[in-house]
């Protein structure tokens, strides 16, 4: 039995294949196209999903997309109506294009099913439709370790739902309670990324990082005028203040008023008023989060929760939720947004619709989220040929020593090793990896190698026996989805001058061993590396250990800023040559930037400004 799982047409579009129950492939389009966040069909995703099990389009069982267009189109058509005359210029604008497409996504997406994988196939007849919420709720709970759980997800907007509840049973899965749009936590959270001069869908992790920076001023503010939040978690929203409903922005004039003047500008200078915007709202969504997540223990009595949805990808929220031990256990979902949702479908699919058994595996199915395309090393080396990249061949040992050694003396190194990572994060398969050691490597990672804002704090990936000893954290974290403190011991002390610090001038205090990894508030997006899900990676920062004394590296993801992670050996070679990573290890292939043609640097610095 195959089932293609399939979302697309908004935003992060992807496509998975579950073969007799197994996730076996998942991709996002984007790293195919190279158009970050790319919402069109997964053309690409798909072929690959399939070729990845040696598949014909007519082996396909199902294909089943992520959400329900008609009742996707019945809430916009509805608020429309509730909100009229007003937003007649947003209603005008959209309802030619659902009218002409969206509306019409069976015969849409049948079409485009023709189009890239044959027409040979009746598509329509095997095409399957779930609810948005189900597909997120499905993500979550199916690919857990658990027999049972508690589901809690939470995004901008399905259908209707913005926040649901369920329960999983085995293969059962059933949502039992939900809060409804225009009330959604995650369209604050975006209303407040827009704000604060962020794009939202994608900038919202931006704000998460910039709320150290900051002071959560505003929280009474946002508490008395926007939202009230209730002792369940449930909560309200003031819809006089945002535009989200009927017009073309997220905010609106009154909401101008109650923070002291206009949205910041995409590229405009960050001041301490956005640092304490992010602050706030950080803290109001945290506050609902736990909320939520104690009724749920009280009501339910489950012990294990899964999360999933755009919310679930706020580690420092999930951080404090797993400080709290309300349960047991807390598995996320990897690729918690909409890319996620062609999993939930799938998976959904097959234990609902077909009521097949599920296989429950004890640390989870989605295989470490390694689930995209990898290379051999003869493709590495003829695509590298291709690219007229010069580089070496080196024997499995002789990789790890050179490239832990490289890191020792301070170089950044491009790491493409394995099937590439499903979801946003970088895992240690397309990753850029540094010293963390170092205090100048945060700032200098940013400005020279990712071209971003220089507040974005990095990550640490840590060997899972030793996350303890540096890390206030006794569990997994494979997924890199929750903040922990840098343990005590570890921490730098702060002398009376360096506490003064304001906003970005905190950046350049070191506050711990591995300040590379140190967020201003001592906390660290944490991924804990396992021998089992990626070997090689884990033999590295062992070497590295054993080199320095020191089990973690820095990883960030391996693109740069405005364009996806990487996927192909070409696409590393590009990302390598456009910026200053000093080294690049593509399987066992590797490559030194000083023995590189300089006709082939691409200079990304042209199209940067720096907040």
């Amino acid at each position: 039995m195959n089932i293609l799982g399939i979302s697309a047409y908004y935003h992060d579009s992807a496509a998975c294949l579950v073969s007799d129950g197994e996730l076996v492939a998942a991709a996002q389009e984007e790293r195919f196209t190279r158009k970050k966040h790319d919402p069109g069909f997964p053309a690409y995703a798909a072929r690959y999903c399939l070729s990845a099990r040696g598949l014909c389009p007519a082996d396909v069982d199902y294909v089943v997309f992520y959400d329900k267009p008609f009742s996707k189109f019945e809430r916009i058509f509805e608020t429309y109506l509730a909100f009229a005359p007003k937003g007649f210029k947003s209603f005008a604008t959209s309802m030619p294009v659902w009218l002409k497409d969206k509306l019409f996504q069976r015969r849409l997406i049948s079409e485009a099913l023709n189009e890239h994988l044959g027409c040979d196939t009746d598509w329509s007849n095997r095409l399957r439709f779930s609810e948005h919420h189900l597909s997120h709720a499905a993500s979550a709970f199916f690919p857990s370790p658990f027999h049972e759980a508690a589901v809690l997800t939470m995004d901008g907007v399905g259908e209707w739902a913005t926040t649901s509840l369920a329960i999983g049973k085995g293969r059962e899965l059933s949502v039992y309670r939900e809060i409804h749009f225009p009330h959604s936590i995650g369209l604050l959270y975006s209303a407040f990324t827009y704000y604060t001069g962020f794009k939202v869908n994608s900038g919202e992790y931006k704000v998460m990082g910039l709320a150290p920076y900051g002071e959560p001023k505003y929280v009474h503010l946002i508490k008395e005028h926007l939202i009230n939040i209730k002792e369940d978690g449930s909560f309200h929203l003031d819809m006089s203040f945002f535009d989200y409903c009927a017009g073309l922005r997220m905010t609106n004039g009154r909401f101008d008023k109650l923070f002291g003047g206009p949205a910041r500008r995409p590229e405009a200078r960050l001041t301490q008023r956005e640092m304490d915007l992010a602050a706030s709202i950080q803290a109001i969504t945290e506050e609902v989060v736990l909320k939520l997540a104690r009724e749920i223990r009280t009501t339910t009595g489950q012990r294990n929760l899964c999360l999933a949805g755009g919310v679930a990808l706020n580690c420092v929220a999930n951080g404090k939720l797993l400080r709290e031990e309300l349960f047991d256990n807390i598995w996320i979902q990897p690729a918690a947004g909409d890319a996620g949702g062609a999993v939930g479908a799938a998976l959904a699919a097959y234990h609902l619709m077909l009521e097949k058994p599920r296989s429950i595996h004890s640390g989870d199915s989605m295989n470490g989220a390694y689930l995209g395309p990898e290379f051999s090393q003869c493709e590495i080396e003829e695509s590298l040929g291709r690219a007229g990249a010069v580089f070496t061949i080196e024997a499995d040992e002789a990789l790890i020593d050179n490239v832990a050694h490289a890191l020792v003396d301070g170089k950044a190194v491009g790491w493409m090793q394995g099937r590439m990572e499903f979801g946003p994060r970088a895992l240690g398969g397309r990753s850029i990896i540094a010293d963390p050691r170092s205090p100048t490597v945060q700032k200098q990672l940013n400005l020279k190698v990712k071209y971003r804002e220089s507040f974005r704090p990095f990550a640490p990936s840590v060997l899972r026996e030793d996350v303890s000893e540096w890390f206030q954290l006794e569990s997994d974290s494979p997924y890199m989805l929750l903040v922990a403190d840098v343990t005590s011991r570890k921490q730098l002390p702060m002398s009376e001058k360096e506490k003064q610090l304001f906003g970005i001038d905190k950046l350049n205090v070191a506050r711990s061993e591995i300040p590379a990894v140190t967020h201003v508030d001592y906390s660290a997006r944490v991924q804990t590396v396992h021998h089992t899900t990626n070997p090689r990676f884990h033999r590295l920062i062992s070497k590295f250990k054993e080199l320095t004394g020191c089990p973690v590296l820095v990883n960030t993801s391996f693109n740069v800023r405005g364009e996806p992670i990487v996927c192909t050996p070409e696409d590393a070679f590009r990302c390598f040559m456009g910026t200053e990573i000093e080294l690049l290890a593509v399987g066992n292939s590797l490559l030194r930037k000083e023995e590189q043609s300089r006709a082939l640097v691409k200079d990304y610095r042209s199209s940067y400004e720096p907040d």
